[in-house]
């Protein structure tokens, strides 16, 4: 099952900003090691549960790993071969908005040599350039 908020009052969204670096989420909060987006992007519901999948395979249940991105918001898209008009298309997926120095994943109870092949097959995934951080060395980073 894909990450979709449970519930929203209004279904359709506007397309919004994605201008400016992130402000909240932007450190290592819950684990030891960190993917930390360095673009701006929509993640969609399929990158992320693919990143995931990527982790918890080559993490082989050892360690904890937290998702610190959600997708809270819809977008929509009109169908191939339509006139313009006629109101705004149907809801096509759910996306998470990503703005550079955004924390996406962290995985503790690991060592850094698994974290950072972990978090580096789940950056393959991913359609921006991420990087590799760590609760210590955040500020060299």
């Amino acid at each position: 099952m894909p990450l979709m908020p449970e519930r929203v009052k209004y279904r359709k969204m506007h397309r919004g900003s994605r201008a400016g670096l992130a402000t909240r989420g932007n450190t290592v909060a819950f684990g030891e090691y960190g993917l930390m987006a360095m673009q701006r992007c929509w993640l969609d519901t399929k990158q992320i549960e693919a990143a995931r999948v990527a982790i918890a395979r080559n993490m082989k249940r050892h360690g904890k790993m937290w998702i610190r991105i959600f997708p809270q918001k819809s977008f929509t898209k009109k169908p191939l071969e339509t006139r313009m008009g006629k109101g705004k298309g149907p809801l096509e997926s759910w996306v998470a908005v990503i703005r550079p120095a955004n924390v996406l994943f962290e995985v503790d109870g690991v060592t850094e040599v698994v974290a950072r092949e972990s978090l580096r097959l789940a950056a393959t995934k991913l359609p921006i350039k991420t990087r590799f951080i760590s609760r210590h060395h955040a500020a060299a980073a």
